[in-house]
């Protein structure tokens, strides 16, 4: 009896002591994945249902440690996760802390995706043979980013396939902020081990309609929060870009690069030429310009190489793969503090840059200009790439 009480003592302790330490060891991993992520947002924050509809956080990750956060409000991308030189990883975009930060804070497009249509579209009309139709005029005297109510301000359906994807849906109902056509729409987003974010948009209509999706991630290599971008390296891949005028819609030309502050064909600071005297700087307030994009060079998928970004303290690089023909450079230039970050910092002037892969702006009225036409019966298809590597 003695041996049997003995016994049992020995196998309880060996049993408290086992479940101890795999607590220990729990909360060991818990606190490591602190430091790791920085910043690290809380699912509870975003959780919510909306008119009917649920709100969750979703996460992606990698074999080498990569995170990306996303919330099916809006489809916006909250936190990409990627690792310096060091291997110490950070947050390399814009966002909020709460989903109430982004439906009730001041406007902002962090990490959304845009459509109907990216970017501007003059005066909020176009005409699809003899049918005008009609936008809303929500960036002065012109349309922009699809709309008062775009796809950036919509919940999505989300279905997570693999710890890598998500896939999200939803159907543009006909006239939706004044589109013609029941759009539908599925955009996948895909985490892979070669430190790729992959970005790939299919649609379909049953009218004829316009369509010009892209992502409107905000980066800064340094970290969010981190300071303006204008130290990073940047090339981009164009030999051309649109001017524009003082709505900054384009004025229908494609204009060379060579000898103008645009030329990213080498290498450059950001910085380099932000204080220059040239017209289209100056209508900017910077760098708010499309790029019309060279035909290679192009990876294994036969995506064209769009940009290239080195910042130099961390040593991060992020290049960036198209099948779009253009790439929009906005600087920043108006941030103005309003909105604070997950890192508890307000967000000011050219504290992010953003490289938002395209069809030209005002495509719809310019008929030199590729086409953003979608018919029945036609599939909508666009991939982008942001590869993530280090200075070696």
């Amino acid at each position: 009896m003695k041996f049997n009480s003995l016994y049992f003592l020995i196998l309880f302790s060996i049993i408290f002591l086992g479940c101890k330490n795999k607590l220990t060891n729990k909360e060991t991993v818990m606190e490591e994945k602190k430091i790791l992520y920085a910043n690290t947002i809380n699912p509870d924050d975003f959780t919510a249902v909306i008119d009917g509809d649920s709100v969750n956080l979703y996460t992606l990750t990698n074999k080498n440690g990569l995170k990306a956060d996303f919330t099916n409000y809006g489809q916006r991308l909250i936190a990409l996760h990627v690792p310096d030189k060091d291997g110490k990883m950070g947050d390399v975009v814009l966002g909020l802390s709460t989903l109430d930060a982004y439906i009730n804070g001041p406007k902002n497009n962090f990490g959304a995706v845009i459509g109907r249509y990216g970017n501007r579209i003059a005066k909020g009309k176009f005409s699809i043979g003899k049918t005008k139709y009609k936008l809303a005029k929500n960036n002065g005297e012109n349309h922009l980013h699809g709309g008062t109510i775009g796809f950036d301000a919509v919940i999505w359906k989300a279905r997570q396939t693999a710890a890598n994807q998500i896939e999200f849906t939803r159907v543009s109902p006909d006239m939706e902020e004044g589109y013609p056509g029941n759009l539908d729409v599925k955009v996948t987003y895909e985490l892979s081990d070669e430190n790729e974010l992959k970005i790939s948009y299919e649609a379909t209509t049953d009218k004829p309609t316009i369509i010009n999706l892209t992502n409107h991630s905000y980066f800064n290599l340094k970290g969010e929060g981190n300071g303006d971008v204008n130290d990073h390296v940047m090339m981009i891949n164009a030999d051309g870009y649109t001017p524009v005028d003082t709505g900054l819609i384009p004025v229908g030309t494609i204009e060379s690069v060579e000898g103008t502050p645009f030329d990213f064909t080498n290498p450059k600071t950001i910085r380099k030429d932000l204080d220059s005297n040239h017209a289209q700087i100056v209508i900017g307030g910077g760098y708010d310009h499309n790029f019309v994009l060279n035909e290679s060079p192009k990876n294994s998928e036969g995506l064209v190489l769009a940009a290239s970004v080195t910042e130099p303290i961390s040593g991060r690089i992020m290049e960036v793969y198209t099948s779009e023909p253009g790439v929009q450079l906005y600087g920043g230039n108006f941030l103005n503090g309003t909105s604070v970050g997950k890192s508890g910092k307000p967000y000011m002037k050219r504290n992010a840059f953003c490289l938002e892969t395209q069809h030209f702006p005002d495509s719809p009225n310019q008929p030199k200009f590729p086409s953003t036409l979608l018919k029945p019966g036609e599939i909508y298809k666009s991939t982008t790439v942001y590869k993530f590597d280090v200075v070696k």
